[in-house]
Protein backbone atom coordinates (compact mmCIF):
# COMPACT_ATOMS: atom_id res chain seq x y z
CA UNK A 1 0.00 0.00 0.00
CA UNK A 2 1.46 3.47 -0.86
CA UNK A 3 2.22 5.74 1.80
CA UNK A 4 -0.37 8.08 0.79
CA UNK A 5 -3.15 5.90 0.70
CA UNK A 6 -5.50 5.58 3.77
CA UNK A 7 -5.63 2.62 5.51
CA UNK A 8 -9.57 1.32 4.74
CA UNK A 9 -11.95 1.47 7.37
CA UNK A 10 -12.52 -1.82 8.47
CA UNK A 11 -16.73 -2.97 7.50
CA UNK A 12 -18.90 -6.29 8.59
CA UNK A 13 -22.28 -7.43 7.96
CA UNK A 14 -24.69 -5.94 9.66
CA UNK A 15 -26.33 -7.73 12.84
CA UNK A 16 -30.03 -8.86 12.44
CA UNK A 17 -32.68 -7.04 15.36
CA UNK A 18 -33.57 -10.92 15.85
CA UNK A 19 -33.04 -11.89 20.03
CA UNK A 20 -32.45 -15.12 18.58
CA UNK A 21 -29.25 -14.54 16.72
CA UNK A 22 -28.03 -12.24 19.73
CA UNK A 23 -28.79 -14.31 21.89
CA UNK A 24 -26.79 -17.38 20.45
CA UNK A 25 -24.21 -14.64 19.17
CA UNK A 26 -23.57 -13.31 23.13
CA UNK A 27 -24.36 -16.21 24.96
CA UNK A 28 -20.91 -18.16 23.09
CA UNK A 29 -19.32 -15.13 24.07
CA UNK A 30 -19.67 -15.50 27.65
CA UNK A 31 -22.66 -13.92 28.80
CA UNK A 32 -24.61 -15.70 31.91
CA UNK A 33 -27.24 -17.90 30.58
CA UNK A 34 -29.56 -16.21 32.97
CA UNK A 35 -29.68 -13.28 30.83
CA UNK A 36 -30.88 -13.08 27.32
CA UNK A 37 -32.37 -10.34 24.77
CA UNK A 38 -35.96 -10.50 24.65
CA UNK A 39 -38.17 -8.63 21.55
CA UNK A 40 -40.24 -5.54 23.17
CA UNK A 41 -43.49 -6.17 21.77
CA UNK A 42 -44.71 -2.53 22.68
CA UNK A 43 -43.99 0.70 24.63
CA UNK A 44 -46.94 0.86 26.43
CA UNK A 45 -46.83 0.28 29.95
CA UNK A 46 -48.57 -3.34 30.18
CA UNK A 47 -46.39 -4.27 27.44
CA UNK A 48 -43.16 -3.50 29.15
CA UNK A 49 -44.24 -5.24 32.34
CA UNK A 50 -44.37 -8.77 30.32
CA UNK A 51 -40.88 -8.41 29.93
CA UNK A 52 -39.21 -10.23 32.76
CA UNK A 53 -37.86 -7.62 35.20
CA UNK A 54 -35.18 -6.05 35.76
CA UNK A 55 -34.86 -5.02 31.91
CA UNK A 56 -31.35 -3.45 32.45
CA UNK A 57 -30.86 -1.86 28.91
CA UNK A 58 -33.00 -1.52 25.69
CA UNK A 59 -31.55 -2.38 21.93
CA UNK A 60 -33.22 0.34 19.76
CA UNK A 61 -32.90 -0.11 15.55
CA UNK A 62 -34.13 2.45 13.61
CA UNK A 63 -34.14 4.18 10.03
CA UNK A 64 -31.03 6.56 9.09
CA UNK A 65 -33.80 9.45 7.95
CA UNK A 66 -33.04 13.01 7.00
CA UNK A 67 -35.19 13.95 10.04
CA UNK A 68 -32.95 12.23 12.41
CA UNK A 69 -29.48 13.45 10.95
CA UNK A 70 -30.86 16.98 11.20
CA UNK A 71 -32.59 16.25 14.78
CA UNK A 72 -28.72 14.43 15.80
CA UNK A 73 -26.91 17.48 14.02
CA UNK A 74 -28.25 20.22 15.96
CA UNK A 75 -28.29 17.92 19.48
CA UNK A 76 -24.39 17.69 19.36
CA UNK A 77 -24.34 21.38 18.52
CA UNK A 78 -26.34 21.88 21.67
CA UNK A 79 -24.51 19.75 23.70
CA UNK A 80 -20.99 20.89 22.75
CA UNK A 81 -22.47 24.84 23.16
CA UNK A 82 -24.21 23.91 26.62
CA UNK A 83 -22.44 20.76 27.86
CA UNK A 84 -23.94 17.46 29.73
CA UNK A 85 -23.06 15.74 32.87
CA UNK A 86 -21.86 12.51 32.17
CA UNK A 87 -21.33 9.63 35.23
CA UNK A 88 -17.31 8.87 35.12
CA UNK A 89 -19.13 5.44 35.68
CA UNK A 90 -20.31 5.36 31.65
CA UNK A 91 -18.46 3.26 29.29
CA UNK A 92 -18.60 4.59 25.70
CA UNK A 93 -17.20 2.73 22.76
CA UNK A 94 -16.66 4.39 19.51
CA UNK A 95 -17.53 3.26 16.29
CA UNK A 96 -14.76 2.65 13.52
CA UNK A 97 -16.19 -0.25 12.50
CA UNK A 98 -19.27 -0.17 9.36
CA UNK A 99 -21.97 -1.83 10.12
CA UNK A 100 -20.70 -3.05 13.66
CA UNK A 101 -23.36 -0.85 15.49
CA UNK A 102 -25.29 -4.32 16.75
CA UNK A 103 -22.01 -5.31 18.58
CA UNK A 104 -21.50 -1.86 19.90
CA UNK A 105 -24.85 -2.13 21.24
CA UNK A 106 -24.40 -5.42 22.98
CA UNK A 107 -21.03 -4.70 24.35
CA UNK A 108 -23.02 -0.87 25.27
CA UNK A 109 -25.06 -3.27 27.37
CA UNK A 110 -23.42 -5.46 29.06
CA UNK A 111 -20.13 -3.06 30.04
CA UNK A 112 -22.63 -0.94 31.32
CA UNK A 113 -23.42 -3.71 33.43
CA UNK A 114 -21.06 -5.53 34.97
CA UNK A 115 -22.02 -4.90 38.50
CA UNK A 116 -25.60 -7.54 38.14
CA UNK A 117 -24.76 -9.52 35.06
CA UNK A 118 -22.29 -11.95 35.09
CA UNK A 119 -19.70 -12.42 32.33
CA UNK A 120 -18.33 -15.81 32.32
CA UNK A 121 -14.56 -16.53 31.04
CA UNK A 122 -14.40 -15.56 27.66
CA UNK A 123 -13.66 -13.51 24.42
CA UNK A 124 -15.81 -11.04 25.43
CA UNK A 125 -14.76 -10.40 29.86
CA UNK A 126 -11.33 -10.43 27.86
CA UNK A 127 -12.53 -7.46 26.17
CA UNK A 128 -14.79 -5.88 28.59
CA UNK A 129 -11.42 -6.42 30.83
CA UNK A 130 -8.79 -4.72 28.65
CA UNK A 131 -10.84 -1.84 27.24
CA UNK A 132 -12.49 -0.71 31.05
CA UNK A 133 -10.08 1.78 31.34
CA UNK A 134 -9.30 3.22 28.03
CA UNK A 135 -10.38 6.21 26.28
CA UNK A 136 -13.49 5.80 23.65
CA UNK A 137 -11.42 5.77 20.86
CA UNK A 138 -8.81 3.37 22.25
CA UNK A 139 -12.03 1.08 22.77
CA UNK A 140 -12.66 1.39 19.07
CA UNK A 141 -9.02 0.45 18.16
CA UNK A 142 -9.10 -2.71 20.47
CA UNK A 143 -12.72 -3.63 18.55
CA UNK A 144 -11.10 -3.53 15.18
CA UNK A 145 -7.88 -5.48 16.37
CA UNK A 146 -10.01 -8.22 17.89
CA UNK A 147 -10.34 -11.05 15.17
CA UNK A 148 -12.59 -13.07 18.08
CA UNK A 149 -15.27 -10.91 18.54
CA UNK A 150 -15.26 -10.48 14.85
CA UNK A 151 -15.54 -13.42 13.55
CA UNK A 152 -18.54 -14.27 15.67
CA UNK A 153 -20.03 -11.22 14.57
CA UNK A 154 -20.14 -12.11 11.40
CA UNK A 155 -20.93 -15.70 11.91
CA UNK A 156 -23.94 -14.73 14.18
CA UNK A 157 -24.86 -12.10 11.00
CA UNK A 158 -25.53 -14.91 8.50
CA UNK A 159 -27.94 -16.40 11.05
CA UNK A 160 -30.54 -13.94 10.74
CA UNK A 161 -33.99 -14.76 9.19
CA UNK A 162 -33.44 -12.14 6.68
CA UNK A 163 -30.98 -12.26 3.97
CA UNK A 164 -28.03 -10.81 5.40
CA UNK A 165 -26.22 -7.87 3.60
CA UNK A 166 -23.09 -7.62 1.92
CA UNK A 167 -20.28 -6.63 3.76
CA UNK A 168 -20.47 -3.20 1.17
CA UNK A 169 -23.85 -2.86 0.63
CA UNK A 170 -25.25 0.48 2.00
CA UNK A 171 -27.75 -0.21 4.99
CA UNK A 172 -30.00 2.73 6.62
CA UNK A 173 -30.82 1.48 9.71
CA UNK A 174 -28.38 1.52 12.87
CA UNK A 175 -28.78 0.73 16.25
CA UNK A 176 -28.44 2.86 19.55
CA UNK A 177 -28.47 1.35 23.66
CA UNK A 178 -30.16 2.73 26.58
CA UNK A 179 -28.83 2.04 29.78
CA UNK A 180 -29.18 3.57 33.35
CA UNK A 181 -26.18 4.72 35.32
CA UNK A 182 -26.17 6.50 38.33
CA UNK A 183 -30.00 7.88 38.33
CA UNK A 184 -30.05 9.05 34.56
CA UNK A 185 -30.91 7.47 31.52
CA UNK A 186 -28.28 7.55 28.41
CA UNK A 187 -28.08 7.14 24.84
CA UNK A 188 -25.68 5.50 23.66
CA UNK A 189 -24.37 5.39 20.27
CA UNK A 190 -21.01 4.69 18.92
CA UNK A 191 -21.26 7.51 15.70
CA UNK A 192 -21.94 10.24 18.08
CA UNK A 193 -18.70 11.99 19.75
CA UNK A 194 -19.88 11.44 23.16
CA UNK A 195 -22.63 9.37 25.38
CA UNK A 196 -26.35 11.60 25.72
CA UNK A 197 -27.63 12.11 29.09
CA UNK A 198 -31.34 12.37 28.95
CA UNK A 199 -31.63 13.31 32.49
CA UNK A 200 -32.45 11.82 35.85
CA UNK A 201 -35.46 8.72 35.72
CA UNK A 202 -36.80 7.17 38.57
CA UNK A 203 -38.45 4.36 36.18
CA UNK A 204 -35.95 2.87 33.60
CA UNK A 205 -38.43 1.44 31.72
CA UNK A 206 -40.91 4.25 31.29
CA UNK A 207 -37.78 6.89 30.49
CA UNK A 208 -36.58 4.58 28.00
CA UNK A 209 -40.04 4.19 26.05
CA UNK A 210 -40.33 8.32 26.19
CA UNK A 211 -37.19 8.71 24.25
CA UNK A 212 -37.87 5.72 21.72
CA UNK A 213 -41.16 7.21 20.89
CA UNK A 214 -39.55 10.43 20.27
CA UNK A 215 -37.25 8.44 17.97
CA UNK A 216 -40.58 7.29 16.43
CA UNK A 217 -42.30 10.95 16.44
CA UNK A 218 -39.37 12.45 14.60
CA UNK A 219 -39.89 9.99 11.29
CA UNK A 220 -43.97 8.96 12.07
CA UNK A 221 -44.27 7.09 8.75
CA UNK A 222 -41.69 4.53 8.99
CA UNK A 223 -42.27 1.05 10.41
CA UNK A 224 -38.40 -0.14 10.35
CA UNK A 225 -38.45 0.29 13.94
CA UNK A 226 -37.47 -2.42 16.27
CA UNK A 227 -36.67 -2.82 20.35
CA UNK A 228 -34.74 -5.84 22.34
CA UNK A 229 -34.55 -5.77 26.43
CA UNK A 230 -31.43 -7.15 27.92
CA UNK A 231 -33.59 -9.07 31.08
CA UNK A 232 -33.12 -12.38 33.09
CA UNK A 233 -34.10 -15.54 31.23
CA UNK A 234 -38.15 -16.12 31.42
Amino acid sequence: MAETETKKKPRWIPLESNPEVMNNYIHKLGLSSQWEYTDVYGLDEELLLMIPQPVKAFLLLFPISEAHETYTKAQIESIKEKGQEISPNVLFYKQTISNACGTIGLVHSLANNRDSIPIEDGPLKLLLDKTKDLTPEERAKCLEEDNGLADAHQTSARMGQTRAPGEDERVNLHFICLVEKDGSIYELDGSKPFPINHGPCDNFLKGSAEIIKKFMQRDPNNLQFTVVALAPKA
